[in-house]
This record gives structure tokens, C-alpha cells and sequence, in this order.
């Protein structure tokens, strides 16, 4: 477990590198803009899967997404986060340790979103193989956590299932999947996990 200073310091890097998330997002066009501006930037492809309706992403609290879609069953919403680590500012002051390297800090923005997105309780993670990574991703790294939803990130929904990626030198850039029973979604889950990758 990482000391609460680390894991702030983690979450106010990651949320600060997205100011511009909330401030193009008066309508769906401005936001599918930037969404794909960020993705351009991070090298990701994205696939917008059938059935779904794009939201007009809202300002959050707990963390500034760029795209969101409902499904048209209305039982599962997915929103996208993307962080190119070319607007990763770090401030970083310790004399005794050199600041830390973009590509080395997902595992620890990864953890830091699960402590903040949950509402607390058991939050079961696991990373993917790294072929399992590469051949679904094609990112260098990749993991998974369900968790009970903070509600102040989403109070339809009380589940998540979040997706984190990273390729060095690109991006970081994660998929919350959100829903109250898991049963009812979890073959679209399947069907679009993928949907968001590190371009070839």
C-alpha cells in the first residue's frame, strides 16, 4: 500500500493534466473532440461500439473523463480517461530522490484511481499477461479492478469494472465500465473491452 501523501500526489498529477477535459465540455461535439485530440497525441484507436449513445461528458469531482457512452439497455456506461505522458507535468521536490519517470508511474496512477473511484471496501485487481496485454491493447501494460463506485464519480451506477493501459513513451489511458449487476453486462463488457487500444 502506497502512504496517503504518495497516493494524493498521484491523483492531483493525474487530474491536473486534464484541465482541459471540463473546459470544452458544453456539448458532445466539443468532447469527442478532444477525445480524439488526446487519442491522436497517445496513439490510441478507438472503435465506437454498436449500441451505444455518446454522453456529454460532465465536470466530476473525483476524475475528469473525455468520452462517455450509455449502452441503449441503459445498464451499462462506459467513460474513457486519457493521459498522453507528453502533458505529464511532474512537481516533484525531494533532495534525497530524482523525480519520478513518466513511464514508471502506472502501476502507482493505477492504484491511486482505485482508492479514489471506490467507495471503499475490497477492490479485487489483477495485471494482464504481457502477451495477454500486448494482444488485446497492444500496450505494455495493462491491468483490471472491480470495485464499488465512489458516488460521487457515478450515483446511477454503484459497480465498476475500470481497464488501465499504458505503452511507454505514449500514454496512459484507462475504460470504466460502470453497471449494478455485473451478470446482465458482462458479455458487452467482453465484446468491448478492446475498443480502445494503443494504435500498431
Amino acid at each position: 500500500m502506497m502512504p496517503r501523501s504518495v497516493r494524493q500526489w498521484l491523483l492531483v498529477l493525474l487530474v491536473a493534466t486534464s484541465g482541459l477535459a471540463t473546459a470544452t465540455t458544453g456539448g458532445t461535439e466539443p468532447a469527442r473532440g478532444l477525445f480524439e485530440q488526446l487519442a491522436d497525441e497517445a496513439g490510441l484507436q478507438f472503435t465506437p461500439p454498436p449500441g451505444f449513445t455518446d454522453l456529454t461528458p460532465e465536470a466530476n469531482p473525483v476524475l475528469p473523463y473525455e468520452r462517455a457512452l450509455r449502452h441503449d439497455s441503459g445498464q451499462l456506461e462506459i467513460r474513457y480517461i486519457i493521459r498522453p505522458l507528453g502533458r505529464l507535468t511532474i512537481d516533484y521536490e525531494d533532495p534525497h530522490n530524482a523525480a519520478p519517470e513518466p513511464n514508471h508511474l502506472f502501476p502507482l496512477l493505477f492504484e491511486s484511481l482505485i482508492n479514489a473511484l471506490s467507495s471503499g471496501g475490497n477492490t479485487p485487481n489483477r495485471e494482464y499477461p504481457p502477451a495477454q496485454a500486448a494482444e488485446l491493447f497492444n500496450a505494455g501494460w495493462a491491468a483490471a479492478a472491480v470495485f464499488d463506485v465512489n458516488p460521487e464519480f457515478s450515483d446511477r451506477y454503484s459497480q465498476a469494472l475500470m481497464i488501465g493501459m499504458h505503452k511507454d513513451n505514449r500514454a496512459d489511458a484507462y475504460t470504466v465500465f460502470l453497471y449494478n449487476e455485473y451478470a446482465a453486462v458482462k458479455e458487452t463488457i467482453q465484446d468491448v473491452r478492446s475498443n480502445l487500444s494503443f494504435a500498431p
